[in-house]
């Protein structure tokens, strides 16, 4: 195996001390104040020497946020894995509760993946590769829950456009749409309570987290009332 070199170290070291100081700025001021001047004057290096370990301000946005989308889903598939052997409907409150205790975690990374679009920036597609990985987790469990079809145009619109990018994929049209409803689902509720928005209302946003999360469970049952 080989042995990375000094300068290889300290070439890596660098670039993660800064992408470190570029995450406190976000977290401070959100992804729009971010400044190469600002962490090259932390890091003791002018930010012009900057553009050796980055190409640019949205180059170190996009590792910033193909760093995020990977952590999360590493987070994700690590509770799918704690709860392996759990019942389909467990596996899923267990994805979806690491979901939200990333997010809650670290609020300024999530908000860098989901929040309000940098102005001027345009993450690449391959970015959203790592955000497939947490849609995916989800599937296994809601397929082994046999949702019945709820929207025939749109599960085969789903079905088909997946295909598109993986022919082979296993997935029914019904566990798609239910994978989608549960993503937006997490997304707005999350979202909501990371921007404070739930703070004046006199709830436990928590509680409305869970209730959403049973909702899906329940429509992938066919256990709705009503």
């Amino acid at each position: 195996m080989e042995t990375a070199t000094r300068r290889e170290r300290l070439r890596a070291q660098t670039r993660e001390e800064a992408k470190a100081a570029a995450l406190r700025q976000i977290a401070a001021a959100g992804p729009q104040s971010l400044s190469l001047n600002a962490i090259g004057k932390e890091l003791g290096m002018s930010g012009p020497a900057l553009y050796r370990y980055f190409a640019g301000r949205d180059d170190l946005l996009t590792e910033l946020i193909s760093d995020g989308y990977n952590d999360l889903a590493n987070a994700v598939e690590a509770a799918g894995a704690a709860a392996a052997g759990a019942e389909p409907a467990d596996r899923i409150r267990a994805l979806t509760r690491a979901f939200r205790e990333w997010a809650l975690a670290q609020p300024h990374r999530y908000l860098l993946l989901f929040g309000t679009p940098v102005p001027g920036y345009e993450a690449p597609a391959h970015t959203t590769q790592a955000a497939t990985r947490t849609l995916g987790a989800f599937l296994e469990p809601i397929a082994a829950l046999h949702p019945g079809s709820r929207a025939a145009v749109l599960e085969g619109q789903f079905e088909a456009g997946l295909a598109d990018r993986d022919p082979d994929h296993p997935w029914s049209g019904p566990v798609l749409r239910l994978g989608v409803t549960g993503w937006t689902r997490m997304h707005g509720v999350v979202s909501l309570e990371v921007e404070g928005h739930f703070t004046q209302m006199g709830f436990d946003p928590g509680l409305l987290f869970e209730a959403e999360v049973e909702s899906l469970i329940a429509e992938a049952t066919g256990s709705e009332a009503g």
